[in-house]
């Protein structure tokens, strides 16, 4: 049985404590982009975008990105033999602060492609990471810069995060694996 550990309107707060850190930490967010990785990462993003501007008025560029080819675990996950791309649609990053956004951070493999899908693109002066969740069970050296919750799992569990323009409803939801 699921339970939820973070229901909507704890979602609403995480984005908020983690737009105002995006804006203290970057004094401002003069040249800073925010880039969601696919699928619920450019949802998160957006969010930020939109609270950032409430409370800066100012917009901040938003960028998604498609990791699917950079993943080291295409032949471990995927059962067909082409991996379906979504695109990426990235502003330009070079000499920026990148804040990279993505719904949990488990082994850290997700932000790895994502990080090498970036230096492809161009060469940001800064990347910064930003999660919604934070589970642990590193399996790269990659530490997240703004997290919403810490969440301690065993590796038994699943996170299952949820949102509204894909999902329907925003919550997030621990449960017993299978």
């Amino acid at each position: 049985m699921a339970r939820v550990i973070l229901d909507e309107a704890a979602i609403r707060r995480a984005i908020t404590r983690i737009a105002h850190e995006i804006i203290e930490r970057n004094k401002g967010i003069e040249n800073c982009v925010l880039v969601g990785i696919k699928t619920r990462g450019i949802y998160i993003a957006n969010r930020l975008a939109e609270k950032i501007k409430q409370i800066e008025n100012q917009s901040i560029p938003v960028g998604e990105i498609d990791i699917t080819l950079y993943r080291d675990d295409l032949s471990v996950k995927t059962t067909s033999k082409e991996p379906v791309l979504m695109g990426s649609d990235i502003p330009n990053i070079t000499e920026q602060k990148v804040i990279l956004i993505d719904d949990v951070l488990y082994t850290g493999r997700t932000v790895r492609a994502a990080l090498d899908a970036l230096i492809d693109i161009g060469r940001p002066a800064q990347i910064q990471l930003a999660v919604l969740i934070d589970r642990g069970h590193r399996e790269l050296p990659i530490r997240p810069d703004y997290i919403g919750k810490n969440v301690p799992t065993s590796k038994s569990e699943v996170i299952e995060a949820k949102l509204k323009e894909i999902d329907g409803i925003d919550e997030v939801s621990i449960e017993q694996n299978k």
